[in-house]
């Protein structure tokens, strides 16, 4: 841009010093009486003719040297321009896959949002009719239940000789069975949740002592049999919630129902209980099995007698082999020995050897009668 503006400058220049010429040669050619002056003319006008047309050559060169730099300026921008243009088309490209992604994501998230929407309003209409809450919170109940204890020490639906038929009864060692009932009164729980002013949270912390009450003497007039059931009766909250707000605000009720026998668990409670009831089998199966495994423990001392007195006839089978390796390495020595001094006597000349030997005696047969 500075090469430019100077060449501008030099044009300008040029142009002041082309008017001053013609300013010049205007006042050269004024008449003049002096003959002397025709010529000094002639001669200016000649030079101005030559410098005027080395201006001209020269402002050519100038104009073809703008254009070049004019030319190179706008390639130069052009490619600039070119690469802003790619590099921000690749970047707009690379922001709008992003944000395709980011809405794919988007609405796979809605989707689970609406399936959750959908498993909410079912579960609230499962649990706004009564018959559909006691069927999920037995459902509850049965798992944890099945997923704790062998077949044979449960029973759903037992009958009682009441002709009464709990939601589940847990078989202990005496046979006497464990009663867990699966329904709670959530109508008033839920009528004392959505109180909107104290009149009716009275009204429905009532209603929930007189439900709740009504349900533990139903549960100890019909499950609690002298002799037949267990002591204590469980009542089954499948709630956390439900259970952790019963005890902060109705604590009386909770202690109401243990002196009924009726204890009111909630799942982490009844899978402790069933647990406990586990060890409680696995003791009294052992309890059972200690006849058993006081025979089998006889016959295994047995076993290791046997087992013991063997391996001492191993062990004396062993000294014997001993006995008789040293044996044998004793006679090796002597053999060795006596070898050694057999090689002693013998001669290194060239005589032989059997005649140095000296002839066994002949030991003389004895006749008969001798």
């Amino acid at each position: 841009m500075t090469e430019m503006l100077t060449i501008v400058a030099a044009m300008a220049v040029t142009g002041v010093a082309l008017v001053v010429l013609v300013l010049l040669v205007t006042r050269a050619t004024r008449p003049h009486s002096d003959p002397g002056g025709v010529a000094e003319l002639a001669r200016l006008q000649q030079e101005t003719s030559v410098r005027l047309l080395a201006m001209g050559d020269m402002l050519a060169g100038r104009q073809a040297e703008l254009a070049r730099l004019v030319n190179e300026r706008l390639d130069s921008v052009s490619h600039r321009l070119g690469t802003s243009l790619e590099t921000s088309k690749q970047s707009t490209a690379e922001h709008l896959q992003k944000l395709n992604e980011r809405l794919a994501v988007i609405d796979g998230a809605q989707k689970h949002i609406t399936d959750l929407a959908s498993q909410v309003t079912s579960l609230q209409s499962v649990l706004s009719n009564k018959q559909q809450r006691g069927a999920f919170g037995q459902g509850r109940m049965e798992i944890i239940v099945q997923d704790s204890l062998p077949k044979d020490c449960y029973e759903f639906q037992f009958t009682l000789s009441n002709r009464s038929r709990p939601d589940c009864a847990v078989f202990l060692p005496d046979q006497r069975p464990l009663v867990i009932d699966a329904k709670f009164p959530l109508e008033a729980v839920t009528a004392f949740r959505e109180a909107k002013c104290e009149d009716e949270r009275k009204q429905a912390a009532a209603r929930l002592r007189q439900d709740i009450g009504k349900h533990v003497g139903d549960i100890a007039e019909k499950y609690l049999i002298p002799g037949e059931t267990q002591d204590l009766a469980l009542m089954f909250v499948p709630s956390e919630s439900v259970y952790a707000e019963l005890h902060d605000g109705f604590d009386d009720v909770v202690q109401k129902a243990f002196r009924a026998k009726v204890v009111i668990v909630s799942p982490s409670l009844l899978m402790l209980a069933i647990h406990v009831i586990q060890q409680i089998q696995r003791d009294a199966r052992m309890r059972e099995a200690a006849d058993r495994i006081h025979a089998e423990v006889g016959l295994l001392m047995d076993d290791l007698e046997r087992m013991h007195d063997r391996v001492l006839n191993l062990q004396k089978h062993f000294n014997q082999a001993n006995e008789d390796v040293r044996q044998i390495l004793i006679s090796a020595e002597k053999v060795e020995k006596r070898g050694a001094r057999i090689r002693e006597v013998e001669f290194d000349g060239e005589e032989d050897p059997a005649a140095n030997v000296i002839p066994a005696p002949v030991t003389p047969k004895l006749q008969a009668g001798e």
